[in-house]
């Protein structure tokens, strides 16, 4: 697995060599990295024996840097069966620790291996299920697959009878979407044969155009070129030579590009806007439907870089600046510390906010993969910072995407996010933000897959008032045989600042919530570790 703070490394370091003005941005990209590779099966057939590979690493550290870790393994019960504590330090390369673990006599079932590292005030912690023996596939309710797009239904094939969607499925068609990618617009759009990394800004050999035309192919029906904001003066830094014209230029040609994609490929949405933000003491959102590129940055005669001044690292004033234009975004592979501050507190919410910011990216694959076989084992989980923002009052539902920055687009491995349109409503952009603003969207790390959360039979992303029993539904579907090794239903409290807890780990529960303000959404682990997420249901119980 790798994780942003990798990612922005190697993409920082191809801009060092290229370029003198990406000096200014060294500090942008100074965070501690923290990764859990946990395969879900044993090493041998029968056998729960197998690795777990921690790696750490801190670019452009100053000093030697001490960490220390922990690492947990949890029963299905939650109860610790085996822990490991340590500590090492960081000299300016990545470091890796292997620990090696036996299931021993553990019963067969579906365990979690937690790790959780700090140094420097940074704190990062990843979660994945294993698999120990042969754990019985849990119970779901009936659910036929909805129908999806045009794209990923040609690039699959026809289903076989039994797998066809049915009239008691649900009325949506799902889109199969990669909401996180870049281009030669900014460091992305580097071709497979020498793609180490992030390209030199505008550097790369193909943009928005063929990104698009790669991503329908490869069975795809909605990609998002979000380019980063702050490269379209040509540098990871800051570039005085710049011209401010040329800049707002090539911010207005992708959006007149995606338009005309989508136009002549009706079915595909080709979207395109801006990755807004830095990593350290900031924190990456797209901003999914922005007609005007947003800036900090100035060329030597003091004329902005961009068509709207926004401040760096104020996501106040941008939340603010969103709702205001009707614009919506994503928080990207969000820190659980350190990022996206708004007074003083990290996921800080604010209405603005919680208005504006729609999706929260819950997992993504290696931004530098050159797989095109969907086949990639580097992968970051981002679940516990998008509960944080969840218990922060944010109304956000998760995505699932690749952040490509080589000439892969949605083709390094089989993750998807699901947007839902009602059957019969044509792919646009109006009808897809519509989708997200209503977070009728979950996350797959199988785009085969499809899950859905309904409550009382109101579908995830709405927001109900309900007095007496509670019915949550986690509607599941797989058009490939898998089966569902897991599942649990997870609540919060939208504004406690706490933490989540399980409230049920079967697909189908009535239960009566306290009175009070809640939300609801249902993880599925598949028989072959992959996961779904659903957005979650937000519920007021009123007092009977």
């Amino acid at each position: 697995m790798q994780s942003s703070l990798i990612r922005n490394f190697l993409w920082t370091m191809a801009a060092l060599s290229a370029a003198v003005p990406a000096m200014a941005s060294v500090a942008d990209h100074r965070e501690l990295d923290a990764t859990l590779h946990a395969p879900y099966l044993g090493d041998k057939a029968g056998s729960g024996a197998r690795t777990f590979t921690l790696t750490f690493d801190y670019p452009f550290s100053r000093s030697a840097l001490p960490v220390k870790w922990r690492v947990e393994v949890l029963a299905p019960s939650g109860k610790p069966v085996q822990r490991w504590r340590g500590a090492l330090t960081l000299k300016g390369r990545p470091a890796i620790v292997n620990l090696k673990w036996g299931a021993g006599a553990l019963r067969d079932g579906l365990y979690r291996v937690r790790m959780h590292a700090s140094a420097h005030g940074d704190a990062i912690e990843q979660s994945w299920d294993i698999a120990v023996g042969k754990p019985p596939a849990a119970a779901m309710p009936p659910f036929a697959a909805m129908a999806t797009g045009p794209a990923s239904s040609a690039a699959r094939g026809p289903l076989p009878p039994s797998a066809a969607p049915a009239p008691a499925s649900l009325p949506f068609t799902v889109y199969l979407a990669n909401l996180h990618s870049q281009t030669n617009h900014s460091d992305g759009g580097g071709d497979l044969d020498n793609c180490k990394g992030a390209q030199s800004p505008q550097g790369g050999a193909q943009g928005p155009l063929e990104a698009y035309g790669y991503a329908r192919a490869r069975g795809l029906d909605v990609l998002m070129a979000s380019e980063h904001n702050h490269m379209y003066d040509g540098s990871d830094g800051s570039n005085p030579d710049a011209s401010a014209d040329a800049a707002k230029a090539l911010y207005q040609r992708g959006l007149s590009d995606a338009a005309s994609f989508s136009e002549a490929n009706p079915g595909f949405l080709a979207l395109y806007g801006m990755e807004w933000g830095v990593i350290n003491n900031g924190g990456h959102l797209n901003i999914f439907n922005a007609p005007e590129l947003l800036a900090w940055e100035r060329d030597a005669n003091g004329q902005l870089i961009g068509d709207t001044l926004t401040a760096k690292g104020d996501y106040g004033a941008l939340y603010s600046l969103m709702r205001q234009r009707g614009w919506i975004g994503q928080f990207n592979h969000p820190s659980v510390n350190g990022q996206f501050i708004v007074n003083g507190a990290a996921l800080g919410y604010t209405r603005d906010g919680d208005e504006a910011m729609v999706l929260c990216e819950v997992l993504n694959t290696s931004a530098f993969s050159t797989k095109t076989a969907e086949d990639e084992t580097r992968r970051s989980n981002y679940e516990m910072a998008c509960n944080k923002a969840l218990e922060a009052g944010y109304h956000i539902a998760f995505s699932s995407n690749q952040d490509n920055h080589c000439a892969n687009w949605g083709a390094s491995y089989s993750n998807r996010t699901g947007v839902l349109i009602p059957a019969g409503t044509a792919l646009t952009q109006a009808s897809f933000i519509e989708a997200l603003k209503a977070r009728r969207v979950f996350a797959t790390m199988d785009k085969n897959s499809q899950l859905v959360l309904t409550a009382n039979g109101q579908p995830m992303g709405s927001r109900i008032k309900n007095s007496g029993p509670l019915r949550l539904t986690a509607n599941y579907a797989n058009t490939e045989g898998r089966t569902v090794a897991s599942v649990s239903i997870i609540e919060g409290v939208p504004g406690r600042n706490g933490t989540v807890s399980e409230a049920a780990a079967t697909a189908d529960v009535t239960l009566t919530p306290a009175p009070g303000e809640h939300f609801y959404y249902a993880r599925i682990t598949q028989d072959d570790g992959k996961i779904l997420w659903s957005a979650p249901v937000w519920v007021s119980q009123q007092a009977d």
